[in-house]
Parts: C-alpha cells; sequence; structure tokens
C-alpha cells in the first residue's frame, strides 16, 4: 500500500483517521490516528499521535502514543512520548517524559484442580 501524502505548504484543521501509512510535510492542527506515520522536515502536528510507529524529521506540539517512535536529528518534540521502542538520534529536540509501555503478561487461562467456587 502506497503512503498518503500531506504536501509541503498544506495545512490541516481537524482530526485525521487511517489504517494506512501517511507521509507528513505539511502542518496538521488536530488529532491524528494512523498505521505508520513518518513526518518529514516541513511537517508539524499540534495535536494528539497514535501510530504503531512513528518517525520525526518535522514538529510535534502535543502526546504521542506508538509502539516504534524514532526521532531523527532535525526533530523537535514538545510533549509526552508513550512506547515500547524509542530511538533518539543526536540533534534531536525533545521536551517532555517518556513512558515506556510495558506489554500486559499472557495470563495462564488453565483452570485451578480442586478448588470450589461457592
Amino acid at each position: 500500500m502506497v503512503a498518503s501524502l500531506v504536501a509541503e505548504g498544506v495545512r490541516l484543521k481537524g482530526d485525521l483517521l487511517t489504517d494506512g501509512d501517511l507521509h507528513l510535510d505539511g502542518a496538521l492542527e488536530g488529532d491524528l490516528r494512523v498505521g505508520r506515520l513518518t513526518i518529514g522536515e516541513t511537517g508539524l502536528v499540534a495535536g494528539t499521535i497514535q501510530a504503531e510507529s512513528v518517525e520525526i524529521r518535522g514538529r510535534v506540539v502535543g502526546t504521542i502514543s506508538a509502539r516504534q517512535v524514532r526521532l531523527l536529528a532535525t526533530a523537535r518534540v514538545d510533549g509526552d512520548i508513550n512506547h515500547t521502542e524509542l530511538s533518539i538520534e543526536a540533534g534531536a529536540h525533545f521536551e517532555g517524559r517518556s513512558l515506556m509501555i510495558v506489554p500486559a503478561p499472557v495470563v495462564d487461562a488453565v483452570p485451578q484442580i480442586g478448588v470450589a467456587a461457592e
């Protein structure tokens, strides 16, 4: 599947939702929920991001929640990042909290023998 593109110079206001991939070189003011997000050097998001993976070269003002987050050298992030994996290149700016999402442990569903319900 080809990623959707929001080109440089395009400004969107409102929430954006897609199961697919998005490459953002323009600006979005609103919440974003996508499969995989790439923010180019001219890209800007002012809002909450939820995605499977996020790669940032541009600017984000708001909370990011994703399994994988990569901040490249030109990235500027002002807000919290909830993640399973986070990588930050030298030169990237990040001001906020980094909160690791720990996957829930798998609970053994085998019933216990000899325990009677009352």
